[in-house]
């Protein structure tokens, strides 16, 4: 007689308070079950972001990126970051301004798995943006915060840049290289270690394959970056096809 007595006691009260009212735990599983029978989905919640966002504004700022730039659509870019013309930013990379401006500049590129964010202030007194200016290779997996990189420069794979660094024209950091806060790699030498340390002057044509570099970087991105226009190259799937089931091209 229990059970038949307390079953009727919370349909009393479910009745009495309904289930808004968060007395009664109520557990209704027949929406989820129905929805996975093919029935109505309107009781479902619909979320409005469930995948990654590329683009993420803060308060008033919103990522800005040029009409010929590339970025990879896994990449995340918040608040104050600038992408400028033929810059790309390739899979996985994070470049978060929301502290102080990011900046890529022309024809540079940032490639996979980077990290770029920048500190309210830096403790050179200089400006505590990350500015990465033209013609600038970033390689896989580096970190970035709050340095500054003049043209024509070479960040080889998983480097570390701290606050306040400075990289000058024309130099090059070895793979793993660890800029501490505050140190400038002056131009025309090559860099490597952690912490960084001199390891001998550029020649001059390793100077003119600077640039070089980040040209072809432009030139790859450009069979990327055409793979997200309206028709891409599906029009090749479709010709494939079509001679595959012998229909007229």
């Amino acid at each position: 007689m229990a059970s038949p007595l307390l079953r009727l006691s919370r349909r009393g009260l479910r009745s009495l308070l309904g289930p808004q009212s968060g007395l009664v735990p109520v557990r209704n599983l027949s929406t989820e079950s129905g929805a996975a029978a093919g029935g109505s989905s309107s009781d479902r919640v619909k979320w409005d972001y469930r995948g990654q966002r590329r683009i993420i504004p803060l308060g008033q700022w919103l990522p800005k990126i040029a009409v010929d730039a590339y970025v990879a659509p896994n990449v995340v870019l918040a608040g104050q970051v600038t992408v400028y013309d033929g810059a790309s930013v390739w899979n996985g990379s994070v470049l978060r301004g929301d502290l102080n401006k990011i900046t890529v500049g022309f024809c540079s590129n940032v490639q996979e798995r980077c990290v770029l964010h920048a500190a309210w202030t830096s403790p050179t007194g200089l400006p505590a943006e990350t500015l990465i200016e033209r013609y600038v290779t970033v390689g896989a997996g580096s970190l970035l915060r709050s340095c500054s990189v003049e043209p024509e420069c070479i960040i080889g794979q998983r480097s570390i840049l701290m606050e306040g660094s400075l990289v000058e024209t024309n130099a090059i950091l070895e793979a793993g290289t660890v800029v501490p806060p505050g140190r400038r790699i002056p131009s025309g030498e090559l860099w490597a270690g952690n912490p960084a340390r001199f390891v001998r002057k550029l020649t001059h044509e390793e100077t003119l394959e600077i640039p070089k570099l980040a040209v072809a970087i432009n030139d790859l991105m450009q069979s990327h970056f055409s793979e997200f226009l309206p028709y891409s190259t599906v029009y090749l799937e479709v010709e494939k096809l079509k001679k595959a089931l012998g229909i007229p091209l």
